[in-house]
């Protein structure tokens, strides 16, 4: 792991100035209300003097941060002092009350939790050593808990509140990490979701925006056609000036032979698009992967009993052409594809001859950003992202999908599951 990975410069990682602001105002409040509430109302002495001092310390780089620092998002090495600052002004309470025998000496943990959620995992190692090293100091170095300094506490009991503490260190700053990781990671394949359903969309809208073009287009070039052929009467034997009037009335004819085309185009793909057979859509899918593949593709759709038309959508093309297209690429030479239904359900199967899922990812598939280790697979494998933007895709459509291995071609197979209602929501 090198020095960007570990600190992660490449991505735009940063922590909202407003939020630490914010949390910082609500424990320096804390820690006033704490110190008082001691040694005012329960009358236990400790270096009173010296706490409001470092809470004041603390308020003075709040208050800092709040008006001194003009950007909004803080990167890495902007946050950290700040939380390491956190740190170390906790654990100077913390030495003058008790150490870590006093209640709240396991806020420690929290600068390297806010690090784990908001910054790079560099940060969050740094803060956690620091937190550590600070705990065994407030171990051994420290004066009295209030109202108890004639108590002596057993080693062992020390020693279960150290490693207590470091145990939750441990565990909340691996859960921070993995969460941020995660939640960007999602939002990263969603992000990528919307691009491509946008592309869908954009492509879909082209033919639409080309018949009312055509349709604008038409009555200027018929007016361009007339007023030429009557220059050319008006021109009468001139030939040089004749040929360029018969070129401008060829190319405005050539013009609008070629937006009735379009715009003829544009009305037989809106009654496709409209409403269509699932058969249809595959077969159309699957003709387009022929064009291109010399893989045998068949589409068994005997099973096919309840024939219904379904609404044509970018999302279901998209998920569909990404599975069978995925099949295509895996597979040895051979790719069947089963369209089954009845009243009950609408099933789609995927069957190919190649190497199958491999087992240490199977049950991830569908999350964004997963690698596989095997080797037969990891030339052709990416990072799982198509996978998850079908699934997502046509799970939007109502569909439930499973992953498992074929028995008939020993390959990998992709069951899609409608029920003939949630498939007809769609319409």
């Amino acid at each position: 792991m090198n020095f960007s990975t570990l600190f992660r410069t490449k991505e735009n990682l940063s922590l909202d100035k407003n939020t630490l602001t914010i949390l910082r105002y609500i424990a320096i409040i804390g820690q006033i209300l704490a110190i008082s509430i001691v040694f005012y109302y329960l009358n236990l002495p400790f270096p009173i003097k010296e706490s409001y001092l470092i809470i004041s310390l603390g308020l003075v780089t709040n208050l800092y941060l709040q008006f001194g620092i003009k950007i909004n998002q803080l990167k890495d090495f902007y946050a950290a002092p700040f939380l390491l600052y956190d740190l170390i002004q906790l654990s100077a309470l913390l030495y003058l009350t008790g150490g870590i025998f006093n209640p709240f000496s396991f806020l420690l943990v929290i600068p390297a939790i806010v690090s784990s959620t908001f910054l790079s995992m560099g940060i969050t190692i740094i803060l956690g050593l620091i937190t550590s090293i600070l705990l065994f100091l407030l171990s051994f170095y420290y004066l009295p808990l209030p109202g108890i300094d004639f108590m002596s506490f057993p080693e062992i009991y020390k020693t279960g509140i150290l490693i207590s503490i470091l145990i939750g260190l441990i565990f909340l700053s691996y859960f921070g990490i993995r969460f941020a990781g995660e939640k960007k990671k999602t939002e990263e394949a969603f992000k990528k979701l919307q691009e491509v359903i946008y592309k869908e969309y954009e492509l879909e809208s082209l033919g639409g925006q080309a018949a009312a073009a055509a349709h604008s287009l038409g009555t200027p070039l018929a007016t361009i056609s007339v007023v030429a052929k009557e220059l050319k009467k008006e021109i009468g034997d001139n030939n040089d000036l004749s040929k360029d009037i018969d070129l401008l009335i060829s190319q405005s004819k050539r013009c609008s032979e070629i937006l009735k085309r379009i715009s003829k185009k544009q009305i037989e793909e809106d009654k496709f698009f409209s409403s269509t057979k699932l058969e249809n859509l595959l077969e159309e899918i699957i003709n387009s992967f022929k064009e291109t593949s010399s893989k045998e593709i068949t589409l068994v759709s005997e099973n096919d009993r309840n024939k219904i038309d379904i609404q044509r959508s970018a999302e279901m093309i998209y998920g569909l052409r990404n599975f069978i297209g995925n099949a295509i690429k895996f597979s040895k030479s051979k790719v069947n594809i089963f369209l089954i239904s009845n009243d009950k359900e609408i099933k789609i199967i995927v069957n190919d001859d190649g190497p199958g899922f491999p087992k240490d990812i199977i049950e991830k598939l569908g999350e964004p950003y997963i690698k596989s280790r095997s080797l037969e697979l990891n030339s052709n494998s990416g990072l799982g992202l198509g996978t998850f933007l079908g699934k997502t895709l046509l799970e939007r459509q109502n569909a439930k999908l499973l992953f498992k291995d074929d028995k008939n071609l020993g390959g990998a197979s992709v069951v899609i599951i409608w029920s003939p209602k949630n498939i007809l929501l769609n319409a």
